[in-house]
């Protein structure tokens, strides 16, 4: 018996759409980075990015439960002194609603150059439009 070892020339990649209008942010972010990662696929290989391309519409009719909307804070700093900023979940779904998703995907993803990469093949639109249908239909016609 041998072990099979994922290649990169193993590696196919499908366009998947998610409408996020009435999910949970938790639960879609998880979603999403199942599949950016590849766990759903049977050469999934941890040292590798085997993971598919997602794109993510809607993303301003996103729900949480509880209070999260006003007790939710995401904060960064500057690196300067007072450069600390904070916004709460609700002032940064209004202002720009994709953010919210990328935070939540991007902490479940590695934190290390192959979570990079995996991050780079999310797209998230606030409206239902985007500019992926080539990809998306190229890869429903090989199915």
């Amino acid at each position: 018996m041998r072990t099979h070892s994922t290649k990169a020339s193993d590696i196919e990649r499908k366009w998947w759409i998610i409408d996020a209008s009435g999910k949970k942010l938790g639960r879609l972010a998880t979603e999403a980075a199942v599949l950016l990662k590849g766990k759903h696929k049977p050469v999934y290989t941890p040292h590798l990015d085997v993971g598919d391309f997602v794109v993510v519409v809607n993303a301003a009719k996103i729900e949480v439960t509880g209070k999260k909307l006003s007790d939710k804070i995401y904060y960064r700093h500057s690196n300067y002194p007072g450069g600390f900023k904070s916004v709460n979940l609700e002032e940064l779904l209004q202002t720009n609603p994709t953010r919210a998703i990328e935070y939540a995907v991007k902490g479940m993803l590695p934190h290390n150059r192959l979570g990079a990469a995996m991050f780079k093949k999310l797209k998230v639109y606030a409206g239902p439009e985007h500019p992926h249908e080539a990809q998306v239909k190229a890869t429903e016609k090989e199915n």
